[in-house]
């Protein structure tokens, strides 16, 4: 039975544990680009002995980020500094990641700690956001221009494009961004898209997009490496997204290739009310993995290491996605496996420091 430091192997990559760094906006580039502070923010989870450190959302464009100091990955300067970090998570024994992520109508906002409001186009720091529908995310905020083919088709190519520098930045694992409200989601979505062309009405075409990123991705992505996909499972909010549909869109991303489905939840609408408690998003990972055979990850409040195991050694889920415990704590892997019982290697210069 597996357990949460069983290591997990996923086509060429192995997990040296089933603990991933998910991925989390530091808002904190210029000009998309990372930074010392991404090196240290993220090499020292890689030095706390997580399996896998995916780094936050990566724009794929400068119209996709969600603010004007998201990191970003659309253009060849940016390889090398991304290159620096994720060879020294690789130094250190974890596998890195990237989710590459557009935001759609939910791009052109201010830094959360300034507030985080929608910064219009005619502003300093702000521009045109694109969607499926020109519907704005919130009430009396400036709409989105309806992508028409020519945009969609730029989508597409933005996201092949963006995994083709992902790859000569030496990750190994890719995560596309379908879920909390940003571009793909809001495909999918039948609250914010409205569309009658073969993009809208129907599941079928609601998920073409996404569908049609994943084949336009593993164009040039490795056959041997693995692609993720994090969905929102649920809307909570009624006629919304469903967790029955994405059960089929897991169906369907497998078909596609697709090795594991992150199982989050919410984000495209400011009303959904959400009854978040500890674990709460991990039904829908179990729920995906029973009813397809795809990998999921499970994320949402997973604060404990005994929590974290439970959900392993239980099959809910294949990877446990920690967020905010790894903010805490970049070293919870290692307390997790001393109250696990787990023997695991530490990092050389921190071995004096072991429990005992």
């Amino acid at each position: 039975m597996a357990n949460l430091f069983s290591p997990l192997t996923i086509k060429s990559i192995s997990l040296r544990n089933r603990i991933a760094v998910s991925p989390m906006c530091e808002y904190s580039s210029e000009d998309g680009f990372a930074t010392d502070w991404h090196l240290v923010h993220l090499g020292s989870r890689a030095v706390g002995g997580a399996g896998l450190v995916i780094f936050e959302a990566t724009a794929v464009s400068p119209e996709g980020r969600i603010t004007f100091a998201d990191l970003g990955i659309w253009k060849d300067e940016h390889i090398d500094k991304l290159k620096q970090i994720a060879t020294f998570i690789e130094q250190q024994g974890s596998v890195p990641g990237v989710q590459l992520a557009h935001a759609g109508r939910k791009a052109s906002h201010e830094q959360p700690w300034n507030g985080g409001k929608p910064i219009a186009s005619d502003q300093l720091n702000g521009w045109k956001t694109v969607a499926p529908s020109a519907i704005p995310f919130s009430e009396g905020t400036e709409a989105p221009i309806e992508l028409d083919k020519a945009g969609i088709e730029k989508i597409k190519s933005d996201f092949k494009s963006a995994a083709a520098r992902a790859l000569q930045a030496g990750f190994k694992v890719i995560e596309l961004h379908g879920a909390h409200g940003y571009l793909l989601h809001q495909f999918f979505s039948p609250l914010s898209n409205k569309r009658t062309d073969e993009y809208g009405g129907s599941f079928e075409n609601r998920i073409r997009l996404l569908l049609e990123v994943v084949d336009s991705v593993k164009e040039v992505w490795p056959e041997d490496l693995p692609l993720f996909v994090r969905i929102s499972a649920t809307d909570w909010t009624a006629d919304g997204w469903t967790p029955e549909e994405s059960v089929e869109l897991a169906r369907a991303l497998k078909q596609k290739g697709v090795d594991l489905v992150d199982c989050s939840s919410g984000g495209n609408v400011p009303h959904a009310k959400i009854p978040v408690r500890p674990g709460y998003q991990v039904e829908f990972a179990e729920q995906i993995k029973l009813q397809t055979g795809i990998l999921t990850g499970a994320v949402g409040m997973i604060t404990e290491a005994k929590q974290a195991d439970d959900i392993v050694r239980s099959e809910q889920a294949d990877l446990v996605i920690i967020a905010r415990e790894l903010l805490r704590d970049p070293y919870f892997p290692l307390r997790a496996a001393h109250q696990l019982g787990q023997k695991v290697k530490w990092p050389v210069q921190y071995e004096r420091a072991q429990w005992h």
